[in-house]
Parts: C-alpha cells; structure tokens; sequence
C-alpha cells in the first residue's frame, strides 16, 4: 500500500482529536440493557477501531495518484476498475467482478471562451458534460442574458435566431446540505435544449458552485432525441458576473466560444465486492459510491472519497473478529456523472437490470456516500425506523461521533436511487456540505482537499451503523408507514 506508516501516523494523530474534540463531542454511555448486547457492543468497538486506523486515506491516495481524472468510460475509468478490483481483492473481499455495460462516452477536446469586439476580453469556461463540438471556426454571436431558466423558457419562439443564451441564476447559495444545488443543476440540465428551442446557437450559464474562483463547473446537460443539441458552457462567478456587469451596462456582449468536443461509444463498469454474511448471506445490504469522475480535476471529493470511505467500512468489520450475520456488498458504481438517453447508460440503473426482481428483494438496505469527505453530522433511516429499538441504538451508537438523528431517507442519491424506486430501504450519513460545491466538478477537485480526520469520522460512523444493520434482525420495508407502502 501507498505511504502506510504516513497514513497511519496521520490516523493516530489527527483522527481521534479532530474528530471528537473539534466536533465538541464527549463519549456517550450506552443504557445498560443496551450495553449487554454483544451487537452493541461489537458496533461500538468497530467504530472506535476505525478512528484509530483504516484504509480509507490508502484507497484515496492510490486511486487519485494513479489514475487522475476517471470520465465515464474512459481509459483512464477502465483502468481504476482493474485496479481498484485486484485491490479489493487483496484487502480480503470475495466475489470480486465486474459488471460491464455500453455508454456514450464524451472527450472534451480544447475549449476556449472570450468577449470579442471592442473590449475583448478572455473567459474561463467549461463545455458541459456531452456538449457538442462548436464549428471549427468557432461560434461568435450576441449574447442575450436571462436571470432564470423560466425566462428563458418563455422567450418568444424565435427571438434567440443566431444568438448566444446566457442564464444567470445567481450565485449559489452555500447550505450544509447542498440544498442550493437543486435550481442551478436544473439550469445546466435543461438549458441548451430550452435555448435551442428559441433558435439559439450556443448556450451559457453561471457555474452551479458557491466559489467566488476562476474555475468553473462543468456537469452533464440533457439528451434531445440522442443528443445534446447545441455546444453549452458554465462560466465561472467571477466570468459570469464580468458579462452580466457588461449586459447591465448596455453594453452589446458579443462572445466567441470553442470546443472540440466529441462522443464515442464505450462501456463502464460497476465493481462489486463481498463480505459474505455468516449465517444470513441472502440478505444484502448494499454500501455504494461511483468510481468516475469529472475530467477537470482528479475526481477526490467526488468521488473517490465516498468508495475510500465505503470500502474502509466494510474493511473495518472484516478486521473486527465478528463476521456479519448479513452480506455486505461494496459497489464502486460507474457513469454515475452522465445523463444518457437510455436506462442502463449509468451505473444505478444497469445494477438494478442486472439484479432482477429476485435480487430487489434480497436487498435489506443501501446506502450510498456521494458527497464528499466532510464530517457526518445527521443519520436518515428509513421511514419509520427512528422511533424504534433499533433506531434508538442506533443513534445513540453515532451520538460520540457528533452524528445525531436525522429526517428520514426516501430516495437515496443517484447510483441507489433505482433500487429505492424499486422498493430497496436506503439509509442516509449525511455530510456536512458546506465547502463541497467549492470544489464539485471544477479543476480544484483534488487530494490536498481531503481532511484525513473528517474522512476517518465517516469511516467510523459506517462501519458501526452497517455493523448494527448486519446483525440486526430489523425490517426495514416492515417498519414503513402505510402511506410509504408502495412498490
């Protein structure tokens, strides 16, 4: 492994004071009926070996280090599988395999961005995700600015003939949660078929990121009929708010923009990966991340981090001297970043037709961790679990680490959403978001962003909680609400 003692020196002297001091937590006794179940208790001494040492900082480093940047079906994504499976391999995990599937893939070219006319002026800009190719001379034209998706949505059919639309949507509110996300993804998403359909040639936005640098943020854009329509760019703030000054000034904004994008047909993967459970290995409980990444930075934040994380969990219990009652399953997931026109063209959804029927019922619980390495501060469980047995060890199993209980989970997040839309339980440990869309999807996603000791919190959160479902007789589907019975 890469830098172990570095790694380990780091755990011993960061993690457990970082962790539970700087988060302001003291240790919490446990009532002593709980304290007498060798379930507790296991959970207990798994979570607070993974705050002394785990593998979470190794797998980071590695993939990062080795591989860079991992676009969906990219060399680059393919060779971190291989990797990333030989490794699972060694640390332990059985019934390692790859799942293959095809995709669109997307290769951004060169790019540039500038004001052109009498006071040209350079920008930085990012084609977004799947964006067509721009002429080879370019695309220059006027450019037409909108403060939101519905004003641009309701311009007259025809009025952007030949020009630029340019949505700026403000600047991203910064949220614990990552609540603020929500409206500007909506913008990137629909915008360049919405510009299109008023007869534009080319489309504009302010990155969807709460930073104030000059790195924007690229992110996928949605097909029409097999394809993204017109080339699309994210400006960074600063850029966005330098061509809105010029727009408020009455200035006529003429920009030209560049790209050489281009798609090709691939495949990915998803990477599975298996603690077999002792007595119950039938019932799965699924611990997931993605493996690619965007092609800016090198993929750390999101979303390496989440697999170091999940990974190390899993490790943890392996190591804990107490093999689970149910199977844990790891499933580094692929294409998890790309919005494709057919429903096995990403991770989520091409585990799930792999699976079946059958295999929905087998699994008892997923969970998936997407947002980078930041501190756990809230758990979801399922609806109707918190006010449980169960629930109330739980919480009181994570309260030392400064996670207190939370709303529920319903939906799970991209890669395990198809299996809680058909009837999989998902549970949420959710991370403190606030400087995450700093650095999502921009060339700052890297590994000197990563807080060893915050990462090592979440390690340690997992594994107790994955530990106490494993081992658990708990239902999840049983303890739903009737209103929430569906699937």
């Amino acid at each position: 492994m890469l830098g172990v003692e570095a790694v380990n020196r780091i755990r011993r002297q960061s993690a457990v004071l970082s962790v539970v001091l700087a988060f302001g937590v003291a240790a919490t006794a446990l009532p002593a009926a709980a304290q007498d179940s060798a379930v507790v208790r296991a959970a207990e001494q798994v979570r607070d070996d993974a705050l002394n040492a785990n593998v979470a900082l190794d797998y980071v480093t590695q993939v990062t280090t080795r591989f860079g940047a991992r676009p969906a079906g990219s060399e680059a994504e393919t060779a971190a599988f291989r990797w990333a499976a030989d490794y699972l391999r060694g640390l332990g995990f059985q019934n390692v395999r790859l799942q293959e599937f095809p995709l669109v893939g997307w290769d951004r070219g060169q790019e540039s961005a500038a004001i052109v006319g009498d006071r040209p002026q350079m920008l930085a800009a990012a084609a977004l995700g799947h964006s067509p190719a721009t002429p080879e001379g370019g695309i220059e034209a006027e450019v037409v600015r909108f403060d939101s998706l519905d004003a641009l949505n309701a311009a007259p059919a025809g009025s952007l003939t030949g020009k630029i639309a340019y949505v700026d949507g403000g600047q991203m509110v910064r949220m614990q949660d990552g609540s603020g996300y929500g409206s500007l993804s909506r913008i990137r998403g629909a915008g360049p078929a919405a510009a299109a359909a008023k007869g534009a040639v080319a489309f504009i936005m302010r990155s969807a990121g709460t930073d104030e640098h000059r790195m924007p943020h690229t992110g996928t854009t949605r097909y029409v009929d097999g394809r993204v329509p017109i080339p699309g760019f994210s400006l960074s703030a600063p850029d966005a708010d330098q061509v809105s000054r010029l727009v408020a000034l009455g200035e006529t904004v003429r920009l030209r923009l560049h790209s050489t994008a281009r798609t090709y047909e691939t495949v990915s993967h998803n990477l599975i990966a298996e603690v077999p459970g002792r007595s119950r290995p039938n019932e799965i409980i699924v611990l997931g991340s993605h493996m690619d990444s965007w092609d800016l930075g090198t993929g750390a934040f999101d979303d390496a981090a989440g697999g170091a994380i999940t990974i190390a969990a899993a490790k943890a219990i392996m190591d804990s001297g107490r093999r689970p009652a149910r199977t844990l399953r790891v499933v580094l997931y692929g294409s998890e970043e790309v919005n494709q026109p057919t429903d096995r063209a990403y991770g989520g959804a091409s585990y799930l037709a792999e699976i079946g029927a059958e295999g929905v019922e087998r699994h008892i619980i997923a969970g998936e961790s997407d947002f980078g390495a930041d501190r756990i501060y809230a758990l979801g469980l399922p609806p109707g679990s918190a006010d449980t047995d169960f629930g109330r060890i739980a919480a009181r199993v994570l309260r030392p680490l400064g996670v207190l209980p939370g709303e529920p989970e319903l939906h799970g997040g991209v890669d395990i959403g198809p299996l809680a839309q058909a009837g999989v339980p998902v549970f949420g440990l959710r991370q403190d978001g606030t400087r995450y869309f700093d650095l999502h999807h921009t060339a700052d996603d890297t590994l000197d962003k990563i807080d060893p000791a915050q990462m090592t919190q979440n390690v340690a959160a997992w594994a107790a909680l994955v530990m106490l479902i494993a081992d658990s007789d708990v239902d999840f589907r049983a303890t739903r609400p009737a209103a929430t019975q569906a699937h």
